[in-house]
């Protein structure tokens, strides 16, 4: 299973689930338009990978690298192109 921790710089992924945190601080996700099946892209990796931010749904998101291993996600591999 992937997690969000484990992306890198320009990857596309989907939320696909929430590993282990309350139910308050899944709403919390939640609220900051995590949501299954969001889509969205990785932008940028502090030096030591904490914190990690991504864009989702027109907005950049920083998350701390123990929210990022949180979110279980798929990545989208771009169409090839010939």
């Amino acid at each position: 299973m992937l997690k969000l921790k484990d992306l890198k710089i320009g990857d596309r992924a989907t939320v696909t689930g929430f590993f282990g945190g309350s139910p308050s601080y899944r709403r919390k996700l939640l609220s900051m338009g995590l949501t299954l099946g969001a889509e969205f892209s990785v932008s940028r990796l502090a030096p030591l990978g904490d914190p990690v931010e991504i864009r989702v749904r027109g907005y950049a998101l920083s998350l701390r690298k123990h929210e990022a291993e949180a979110i279980n996600v798929a990545r989208i591999t771009p169409p090839f192109v010939s």
